[in-house]
């Protein structure tokens, strides 16, 4: 292959998940994966099996605020909405890797099953695991609503902007 055509291929990668709502820990990936890949496609799943706290638009909404100091920075990402299969997904973006964070050995488990799935339905698209730093390897989506609801600190978790509009989720909640 010549220089010309290495140069010119780039390597795209998607992030998938749900994002409800994104957490350090999400961060986390999404800067490691920007060390693996040219361009950066966050996917956010329209998983309405999950009953998600925060509507489709309103998850994208947060990632692209969330992500505004990579894309200062030069770095290629792009935040989409997706409703079909990944490997449906991951060929509509032009990508050739999906990014999965693990947090856990726990994680690695159904994880894995995932990937082997995945990599059924497309064999040309590499699933790549990238290990939680230690610091946020603890964080889940989940747990931050959990402790945010029953009105404990979140904010070492989650932004300023995605703390305040958990609060403001709360805040309406007839719970």
């Amino acid at each position: 292959m010549s220089a010309a055509k290495v140069a010119a291929k780039r390597r795209v990668g998607v992030y998938p998940g749900t994002f409800d709502p994104i957490t350090a820990g999400h961060m986390d990936i999404i800067q490691r994966a920007l060390r693996t890949v040219d361009h950066l496609v966050i996917g956010v799943a329209r998983n309405a099996g999950k009953a998600p706290m925060f509507s489709t638009d309103e998850r994208v909404e947060m990632v692209r605020d969330e992500i505004t100091p990579i894309l200062k920075a030069g770095h290629s990402v792009e935040v989409k909405p997706f409703d079909t299969l990944l490997m449906q997904f991951a060929v509509a973006s032009g990508a050739g890797i999906v990014i999965r964070g693990l947090r856990a050995v726990s994680d690695f488990e159904y994880e894995f099953q995932m990937a082997g799935m995945n990599a059924r339905l497309n064999p040309a698209v590499e699933t790549i695991f990238l290990m939680a730093g230690e610091h946020v390897q603890f964080i889940s989506s989940r747990f931050v609503k959990e402790i945010g609801r029953l009105g404990g600190d979140i904010g070492q978790f989650v932004s300023p902007g995605v703390r305040q509009r958990l609060l403001h989720k709360f805040a309406q909640s007839p719970e």
